[in-house]
């Protein structure tokens, strides 16, 4: 991959990009996000090629990342820890990838490269567009199968059912599916990829716009979740996935870092609630590391923050504090119970998390 072609995605998919050279603001310009990922799909008849095989693929993520964010809840959600292994890449990164740094001898352990990079590679050398996360790598092959961060989710649901938990939720009802895709669809246009259109605006103009959707929109969902206490239906779906990794980075990353400073989200009552409701649910909070979170943003984004300077807050301990949505009634898991707690490998350590008295 040229330096030019990694720049270039980067001014698209920001977060899960692969330059330090600070070129995330293409001046002048609105932000717009490249969305061709590689749509190969793993599936129960193994259609693309790729059946859904216990052992055979590793979900590589890293916890700074909102659509990383994503695959790590719903996997641990529906119990397929043992099923589908995860490797986890460092916070920050050269302009090359994402690397394996926080593993002994900066190699993934089960891949044995230092480097993500290596898996899309061997499976496209000429490889055109960013190293992004998640992806699913084939074990066996060493090659990247998907990165399609959206799909991903929803055929962990509906693909991989044969090895859920007991008590699995189902967080993709059938049913339902109409409108969990259009209330998602709403949440990453306005709000998942409106911080970004906000923080990467080119313009005076763009940043204007991005910003008051943004705004209206998060609005719009306060209005919906003031007497419901989930988006969709009276359990968690996939779409209340979707929007609380942003609402998780908002106060400490998007109000400042991306001037999404109408509001914090501890200023927004009804969607501070509904943020704390699910960050105490098993499989939500307990997979957030706000320390990887803020040295990604404020260390990767140098155009943005030249100093690189990690801001210290704010104070987490509100994520904490009760959030009395059990007056709405619903069910967080259905007829399924909660998650057994993360395995000892993935557990987010004390101190990146909300322990009382800890900041950011």
């Amino acid at each position: 991959m040229t330096r030019a072609s990694a720049v270039g995605r980067y001014r698209d998919v920001v977060t899960e990009e692969n330059s330090t050279s600070g070129a995330y603001v293409d001046p002048g310009k609105e932000f717009v996000r490249d969305s061709r990922y590689i749509e190969t799909r793993i599936t129960a008849d193994g259609r693309d090629g790729y059946p859904v095989e216990p052992g055979r693929y590793r979900l590589i993520v890293a916890r700074a990342c909102p659509w990383a964010n994503r695959a790590i809840i719903v996997r641990r959600l529906l119990g397929l820890e043992d099923v589908l292994s995860m490797g986890l890449c460092g916070p920050t990164h050269d302009e090359r990838s994402w690397t394996f740094d926080l593993d002994p001898g900066g190699d993934d352990p089960v891949l044995q490269i230092p480097r993500l990079q290596d898996a899309y590679f061997a499976r496209d050398p000429g490889y055109p567009r960013g190293i992004t996360v998640p992806a699913i790598v084939d074990v066996p092959t060493g090659q990247v199968v998907t990165n399609n961060y959206p799909q991903i989710t929803l055929d962990l649901s509906t693909e991989w059912t044969a090895y859920h938990r007991d008590g699995a939720p189902d967080l993709y009802p059938e049913r339902l599916r109409g409108e969990i895709d259009e209330v998602a669809e709403l949440v990453f246009r306005d709000v998942n990829n409106g911080v970004y259109r906000c923080g990467f605006a080119g313009s005076q103009d763009a940043y204007d716009r991005a910003y008051d959707r943004l705004f209206a929109r998060l609005d719009w969902l306060g209005e919906r979740l003031a007497t419901r206490r989930y988006l969709v239906g009276d359990t968690i779906t996939e779409a209340d996935v979707r929007l609380f990794t942003t609402l998780a980075r908002f106060d400490a990353v998007y109000h400042g870092h991306f001037k999404c400073n109408r509001s914090k989200l501890d200023e927004m009552d009804v969607l501070w609630a509904y943020a704390r409701d699910l960050f105490q649910t098993p499989g939500f909070g307990d997979t957030v590391d706000f320390t990887q979170i803020k040295r990604h943003y404020y260390v990767v984004h140098t155009d943005i923050n030249p100093t690189r300077i990690v801001p210290k807050g704010p104070d987490l301990t509100g994520w904490l504090t009760p959030h009395g949505r059990e007056a709405l009634g619903g069910r967080p898991f259905g007829d399924g119970t909660p998650p057994p707690p993360p395995k000892p490998a993935e557990v987010v350590p004390a101190d990146h998390g909300a322990a009382p008295g800890s900041p950011a």
